[in-house]
């Protein structure tokens, strides 16, 4: 039964800014940064591509688009060492054992990709997937030049990540209204295929709104836990026929005006080459996530507090509603968002802020244009009467505010070199662990890599005397020793399937 299905899910559905015309500035306490976005004097663009004068595309010419674009598309080479250090086993404490073969073996890793230049002063939105476990980004200009990159900061659940360069006066590419983008239209998949830079292909929009799981998938497998325990990923698609190949995520899908409506993320394929369908993030969503990475740290999620269904032929006859479209209300408690505004279990939603909905991502995607603090109107159908409901949408916390990511806890573990994540109820379970935090990376050059034989799955269960249960519990018992003027801690873990305990000191 469909209530079955859902009982134990409740799907938080998350933030992002409307487009606007004209210059957008991401202001406040946190960094800033200027899009040139439609309507928006692109003059010095011109100057910077030799393109004035020059007329805009028809449907059967793709110069100008790719003369537009592709000097804002870059190539994204990453760097990664990997450190793989076998321990002692009972045998070798038995029958001896040299030290020096239980030292770190180093293995570095290539890969690459393309990023779009999304600010005149060096910012660079990608995919998280290319940039995820980088020790080194260099970044490949369309001049030929090679730059250091700085990651600033990364959503899996859009699979976007914003890289920095210390560059002014680039040619920062435009941005499109995705939200008006339909499906036959012509576009270009402008990037870096199999390291071929600045390659442009050309297709249409085959569908848009399009849910693969993709990124659901990734999430399980990663954290080997429910989707429904985290941020619930947004898949919306834009789904096109241009070619896309290994190097072209995180570069550019433009009109044939050379203006962003997305970024290249993945393709459908039975053999990891393009068969005729790849996928990008729509613009809307790219321009909220790299405005909060870059303004806050971290994006801000707007959590409505519903579990949506997505109505069809067989929902609908199953549950007896009337309307054959729109997403149903299967559950709305008392605590969340939506209740608080007068939205009740079995309504039927068919518009947000005006727009007509029809299927379960693109309720995501426009849900996913709010922060926390900011009203959605919900129009609903109810017993066949329409109602709106604007509300108010908030954090993870249950609050309103913006939960920034604080420099102070961002440079804890980038001093340390070690990536966090939390684990799920189930896997401490299973370990017989009733708290702890695991490490995902250890990065070379960090306090860890030199100085302690810390390894990728450690899981860190104490601070000093402090239990720590989330990254957060980590960050928070460091910056404690920090104020309280000590000069190191000791941090203290277990590794899953060996039964000691391990003790290490770090300097702070």
């Amino acid at each position: 039964m469909l209530k079955s299905n859902w009982k134990t899910t409740l799907i938080a559905v998350t933030s992002s800014i409307a487009t606007v015309v004209g210059y957008h500035f991401v202001a406040g306490s946190g960094r800033s940064v200027v899009f040139n976005e439609v309507g928006s004097d692109t003059s010095s663009l011109n100057r910077l591509t030799n393109l004035s004068g020059v007329p805009s595309g028809t449907s059967t010419d793709f110069t100008y688009a790719a003369a537009l674009a592709s000097p804002s598309v870059v190539h994204i080479k990453v760097k990664s060492i990997q450190q793989n250090r076998r321990r002692p086993s009972i045998f070798d404490e038995f029958f001896g054992f040299d030290p020096e073969m239980f030292g770190p073996q180093s293995r570095q890793q290539e890969s690459s990709g393309s990023g779009v230049i999304i600010s005149s002063d060096g910012y660079i939105a990608t995919n998280n997937h290319v940039i995820e476990g980088a020790d080194e980004l260099e970044i490949v200009t369309f001049d030929k030049r090679s730059i250091k990159g700085k990651l600033i900061g990364s959503d899996p659940s859009t699979d976007i990540a914003v890289v920095k360069i210390d560059e002014k006066d680039l040619p920062a590419i435009v941005f499109g209204n995705s939200d008006e983008s339909k499906v036959g239209e012509w576009v270009l998949a402008v990037g870096n295929p199999f390291n071929l830079e600045s390659t442009v292909t050309a297709g249409i929009i085959s569908a848009i709104g399009r849910d693969i799981s993709i990124l659901k998938q990734k999430y399980e497998r990663s954290t080997q836990e429910s989707i429904n325990t985290g941020d619930t990923p947004i898949e919306s698609f834009i789904q096109t026929d241009a070619a896309v190949n290994p190097g072209n995520s995180g570069g550019a899908l433009v009109n044939l005006r050379g203006e962003l409506i997305g970024i290249n993320t993945a393709i459908a394929s039975p053999n990891g080459a393009y068969a005729g369908y790849s996928f990008a993030v729509p613009s809307s969503i790219v321009k909220k996530v790299t405005a909060d990475i870059i303004r806050y740290g971290n994006v801000q999620r707007g959590y409505l507090g519903i579990v949506p269904v997505e109505i069809n032929t067989k929902i609908a006859k199953e549950l007896g509603l009337k309307a054959s479209a729109g997403i149903y209300v299967d559950k709305a408690p008392e605590e969340g968002a939506a209740y608080a505004a007068g939205v009740r279990k079995g309504d039927i939603i068919v518009k947000i802020d005006g727009i007509d909905i029809k299927t379960e991502p693109k309720f995501r995607e426009l849900i996913g244009r709010k922060r926390p603090g900011e009203t959605v109107t919900i129009h609903v159908n109810r017993d066949g009467k329409e109602k709106d409901f604007n509300v108010v949408l908030r954090n993870r916390e249950g609050g309103k505010d913006i939960i920034k990511k604080t420099d102070e806890t961002a440079s804890v573990l980038q001093d340390f070199g070690i990536e966090l994540e939390n684990l799920d109820s189930q896997t401490k379970t299973k370990l017989g662990l009733s708290n702890g935090v695991r490490v995902k990376k250890v990065i070379t050059g960090g306090e860890v890599a030199q100085n302690t034989d810390i390894e990728a799955g450690l899981i860190i269960v104490r601070v000093g005397n402090v239990r720590v249960n989330s990254v957060g519990d980590f960050e928070k018992a460091i910056i404690t020793a920090k104020k309280n003027g000590e000069d190191g801690v000791l941090v203290c873990g277990v590794y899953q399937g060996v039964s000691r305990n391990y003790c290490w000191g770090l300097a702070l």
